[in-house]
């Protein structure tokens, strides 16, 4: 069996103006032996597909891979040369006998609403329909049924923190290689309940949507013959018509995988308003009050989340922090290339004034000036040691700490999620050595930091992810059609 690995992964916010570019992705990228030496083993869809390859004997086809994490739309000429390579390498590779795709779900580009589609809809157009291509995408994809169509089966990962990635890419795997040993063809049923809620609020730790992901695991596993069921939550900080949750089931009974479908989809409909959790969200003056209360007696930090950032570069909090003079913090990972290329130059032990932060967009709240003590400055790469992504190689760049009398901030050049301890450890420091901790994740963290946090304080500030989704200036989202825009709570209360 040949089977090919290939795929490109962004998770776009629309309303950013910085786009991420072709050297972006370049820097990004692995192809051949480079690939199987980079995922192989790791919590990552091109990880699962080369252990269930690898464990079933099939020969691997790795074309190019690459990755761009959660970030701007992708310019136009980054995704047309490697929409363009994947299509070449499938056409020049010879017979093949399935391809696997490792796509997000929730890429955009300034002229594209929807290329996850194209590419599938391009190497469909390759292979032609006698060769299978399963596709594997994110928790958070904006899917409709034009990409159902175009594919044999689809999957996506069943919980965020995405603790479950690899094994997504086995599940692809699994139903390929049963479709070409087997004789297994797989009826897809999908359906969309008209629901976004904010990526916050897409955690499956929080009821009621634990119990419905729950749900949708427990009806594959209790199920005869074959069933497989995807409840993606949708990105809602990209403005394309599809946005939103999905549910999709692939099973050998098409009537089955319908009903299946519409019985979840008519839960999160009904679910829709207890989705959303106002209550957990704080805004900034009053989250940092609590964090400084509850760590004032804790022995355990405080976790400050500044979810709406979307670029790992906001300094709303950095900014109320360095005010109020809070000694004992940490603010990891600020996204400055110019900020850790300056202390690098001033080297280790130097005082340094630096602006650091705040230059993604408008909202970002602009650079912030820090003077401090550089305590770590040089390239910096590593592999995951948490849960999310484990494995991974994280590469930071340039990358620089500093002590800005007793609130620790790092600076890297590519930015990079803060979602487990490597922020601290791979720096020879550790999370109980803080009081507080800021972090920008949206639900990923929680897989390292509910355990090891006293509390979890969710910070609405003015960045381009907000908790409450009707202050976006969405143009593509169908927003009368879609719950919170169609909330008629305030009309049936004061009837």
């Amino acid at each position: 069996m040949r089977i090919a690995i290939t795929g490109m992964a962004l998770e776009s916010v629309s309303f950013l103006s910085l786009l991420t570019t072709l050297e972006e992705f370049q820097a990004a990228e692995a192809e051949g032996e480079a690939l199987l030496q980079r995922y192989r083993g790791t919590n990552t869809l091109c990880g699962g597909f080369i252990a269930v390859c690898e464990r079933e004997g099939a020969e691997i086809l790795p074309f190019v891979y690459t990755e761009g994490g959660a970030a701007g739309p992708a310019s136009d000429e980054a995704f047309i040369h490697y929409a363009d390579r994947i299509c070449a390498s499938l056409a020049a590779a010879g017979p093949l006998d399935g391809v696997l795709l490792a796509l997000h779900g929730a890429m955009t580009t300034p002229t594209r609403l929807d290329p996850d589609r194209e590419i599938v809809e391009r190497v469909r157009a390759v292979v032609g329909r006698d060769v299978p291509v399963v596709v594997a995408l994110d928790y958070h994809a904006n899917i409709d049924g034009h990409l159902v169509e175009l594919a044999d089966a689809v999957f996506g990962y069943h919980y965020s923190p995405h603790t479950d990635i690899g094994a997504t890419g086995e599940r692809a795997a699994n139903c390929l290689l049963r479709m070409l040993r087997d004789g297994l063809r797989p009826a897809m049923a999908f359906d969309k309940p008209g629901v976004m809620v904010p990526s916050i609020f897409s955690a499956t730790g929080l009821a009621p949507l634990s119990e419905i992901v729950a749900a949708s695991v427990e009806m594959a596993e209790d199920a005869p013959g074959y069933l497989d069921v995807s409840v993606f939550a949708g990105f809602s900080y990209a403005d394309v018509p599809n946005c939103g949750f999905s549910v999709l089931a692939v099973s050998d009974d098409a009537d089955r995988a319908r009903e299946v479908v519409a019985k979840l989809t008519r839960r999160i409909h009904e679910a829709r308003r207890e989705l959303l959790h106002d209550e957990l969200v704080l805004n900034l003056q009053t989250g940092v009050d609590r964090a400084l209360q509850i760590a004032a007696s804790a022995s355990r930090p405080v976790v400050l989340l500044e979810h709406a950032d979307r670029c790992n570069d906001s300094t709303h909090v950095l900014r109320e922090l360095l005010r109020r003079k809070v000694r004992g913090a940490a603010v990891p990972y600020i996204w400055d290339p110019e900020a850790a290329l300056a202390a690098a130059r001033a080297g280790v032990g130097a005082e340094v004034t630096l602006d650091v932060g705040g230059r993604s967009s408008e909202r970002a709240g602009g650079p912030v000036r820090l003077t401090g003590r550089v305590v770590f400055a040089g390239e910096k790469e590593y592999r995951t040691t948490g849960p999310y992504m484990h494995g991974r190689l994280v590469q930071l760049g340039l990358a620089a700490v500093l002590d800005v009398e007793g609130l620790m901030v790092s600076v890297v050049s590519r930015p990079a999620l803060t979602v487990d301890e490597d922020l601290f450890i791979q720096f020879g420091m550790k999370t109980t050595d803080f009081s507080i901790i800021v972090l920008r994740s949206k639900t990923h963290f929680r897989a390292v930091y509910e355990p090891l946090a006293e509390a979890i304080l969710i910070v609405d500030t003015p960045d381009w992810g907000p908790a409450d989704l009707t202050t976006l200036p969405y143009r593509q989202v169908p927003v009368a059609l879609v719950f919170p825009f169609n909330d008629n709570r305030k009309a049936a209360a004061t009837e």
